[in-house]
Parts: C-alpha cells; structure tokens; sequence
C-alpha cells in the first residue's frame, strides 16, 4: 500500500515528507516506548506512537522506519519537524487513538513486523 493510502484511511495530515506518498509500505509498529521499537522494529515499517519528540524521529532513523505516524491528533515539536526533514522520514498525525489506528490499518492490509517476541525476551 502506498503511504498516500495509509494518509487517506487514517483521515491523515502529512507534516513533513509529501514527497514520499508514493512510498510503499506492508508492515506496521506500535510504541510508546522508543526501547521497544528499538528492540523490535523492523525497517520499512511504519512506526505508530503518540510521542512527538525528537527522539522518535532519531529511533526511526536508526530502525530505517518508512514513517512516523502520531496518533491521538499529537502535533510533532518543532525539533522533531525539523529532524524530520533533515532525515527525510516522513511524519504524519492522526485523530485515532493506537489501538483504532493498527486495526484500521490492519483490516487494510498492512501487518505488524512482528507477531510475537520470544517467551524469554525480558528474563
């Protein structure tokens, strides 16, 4: 699905990267935690958080994430817009809470990165 798609479902507004709508993107992430994307985010994929700092867009650079996508109407600092342009990582932002914004996007078609981590991850 194109990002130009997930913004049309999501009723999206694009704050920085409308050059790259036409970027395909399949997989999604979902966290709060910037350790747990770090951990567990694959490249490529989405990443769906309500932070809006600028360590996101530093962990999204580092995990290769095609885009950022805040939820809960959050607005990106400004630190973040610029970061953002700087990295070229596009960020959009939604109304819909995390939980509406994975399974609207997962009744589209586009999956989660990973299914399950491995029983013993945390021990």
């Amino acid at each position: 699905m194109k990002l130009r798609e997930v913004k049309e479902i999501l009723d999206a507004n694009i704050i920085v990267g409308e050059e790259k709508l036409d970027m395909e993107v399949s997989t999604a992430f979902g966290a709060d935690l910037m350790s747990d994307v770090l951990a567990f985010a694959k490249a490529g994929s989405l990443l769906l958080t309500g932070l809006t700092n600028p360590q996101v867009v530093k962990t999204a650079a580092s995990r290769n994430i095609a885009a950022i996508i805040l939820v809960r109407g959050k607005e990106p600092s400004s630190e973040a817009i610029d970061m953002a342009k700087e990295l070229k990582i596009p960020i959009l932002t939604t109304k819909y809470i995390l939980f509406e914004t994975s399974g609207i996007l997962y009744s589209k078609g586009i999956v989660g990165c990973l299914k399950k981590v491995e029983s013993d991850f945390y021990k």
